[in-house]
């Protein structure tokens, strides 16, 4: 397949740990044996990582964590591929989206790599049995995390989970970095509007909240944080943004980019607040941070003046627009591509990494059900292969720096 076919070609040069990984798992295929369930957005990056699975020996399973943001041509050049079975269409209801979602899970796969913690969601509610043979899972999303943790306090894991979510080389980069630049430079494609001199209200200072915030900012925006953790919003206020209540915060706002993880973080109390022309759009995984029924119950009418942007007429003759449906405005607007592929390797290495852990070095046997930090060595050697392919290195500790850090008393100290 020549690179003007190979809808993977450009992201596997964007993708070097991946390919890195690849080539050095490809002969001893340690993943060999094994069935890997693969929740997340079907575009190109995922391609990439389920090449890395498949090459490194596991039977790839693939479904989209969310209906929308499905790539058909995407889809298409994974169909043909020995090893990988796909679930999922793009242009899938959501009903059928949740059969597909039902019909991986009822291959029994041996390992769930998860995005929303759809599959694993799905198996402990709906295919209990299945759920008890599960080697273990991997989790990539904030709002995963949240759901795993609930399902922790429940005790009503099956197996083992690594909250790849909440390692240093997940949130510092992925989070942070790539939600903060796909979703702006999307609102702004989508829109073609200026961020510049505006006034943008970000929901939630969390790594992705920041992320928006901070490169806001550094555009020439007005940044306002809204927050429910105190913390945060001290936070948000030392590094420079203003603090206010949504309730505040809408009637200035020219832009609303929520991403908090959680529901109704724009809602009807605030409707009335918002200013004529204001751009709302969702950052979160889930399409109900932005209560878009309630807006649509309080409109007159509803237009679409562009692509990708729906426009909610209200009584008073204020237009409020809503990108993306309210959906994840980096990956399911008609003109999205997701986080760049460069953060999005180290993301789906620490991915890769959690299932080799758990099955080829058997550690997914040996822990007990529950939620578990990924193991510090992991994320280091992600950290490194990130180096080598930037050729860049950093120095080692010497044996007496070494020495240092483990010893207590630090008797050679000048105090």
């Amino acid at each position: 397949m020549s690179d003007q076919t190979d809808p993977l070609a450009w992201t596997r040069d964007y993708t070097p740990i991946l390919r890195s990984l690849a080539d050095e798992y490809g002969e001893e295929q340690p993943l060999s044996g094994y069935s890997v369930a693969l929740a997340s957005h079907l575009e190109q990056k995922t391609g990439v990582l389920i090449e890395t699975l498949r090459d490194a020996g596991a039977e790839v399973l693939v479904t989209g964590s969310e209906p929308y943001s499905t790539k058909g041509e995407v889809v298409d050049a994974l169909r043909d591929q020995d090893g990988v079975e796909t679930f999922v269409e793009a242009g899938m209801t959501e009903e059928e989206w949740a059969d597909g979602q039902h019909r991986l899970l009822e291959a029994e796969p041996d390992f769930i790599l998860d995005d929303g913690c759809e599959l694993i969601a799905k198996v402990h509610a709906d295919h209990p049995d299945v759920a008890r043979q599960v080697i273990g899972g991997g989790e990539q999303t904030t709002a995963g995390i949240t759901r795993l943790e609930a399902m922790e306090d429940e005790d009503v894991l099956e197996f083992p989970v690594y909250g790849v979510n909440d390692t240093p080389m997940k949130h510092f980069f992925d989070n942070v970095h790539g939600t903060g630049e796909s979703s702006l430079s999307n609102v702004m494609i989508t829109t073609n509007t200026m961020l510049s001199g505006k006034t943008v209200v970000v929901g939630g200072y969390g790594y992705c909240g920041r992320g928006i915030a901070r490169k806001a900012r550094g555009m020439g925006a007005q940044t306002i944080v809204t927050e429910v953790d105190p913390r945060k919003a001290l936070e948000a206020h030392m590094d420079g943004h203003r603090i206010a209540s949504m309730a505040e915060a809408a009637s200035e706002a020219d832009y609303v980019i929520t991403s908090t993880g959680n529901r109704d973080v724009v809602r009807e109390d605030h409707f009335d607040e918002l200013q004529d022309g204001v751009i709302l759009a969702n950052a979160g995984h889930f399409d109900v941070e932005i209560a878009v029924a309630a807006l649509e119950d309080a409109a007159d009418r509803v237009t679409e003046p562009r692509d990708g942007v729906t426009r909610y007429h209200m009584a008073d003759g204020r237009r409020i627009n809503l990108l993306a449906e309210g959906r994840l405005v980096n990956l399911t607007g008609p003109h999205s591509s997701g986080h760049p592929a460069e953060v999005m390797d180290t993301t789906f290495a620490m991915m890769f990494e959690a299932a080799r852990d758990m099955l080829a070095e058997g550690r997914g046997e040996k822990l007990a059900p529950g939620l578990y930090a990924m193991p510090d060595r992991l994320d280091r050697a992600v950290a490194n292969r990130k180096l080598e392919t930037l050729d860049v290195d950093v120095d080692d500790l010497t044996d007496r720096q070494r020495e240092y850090y483990e010893e207590w008393e630090h008797p050679d100290s000048a105090f």
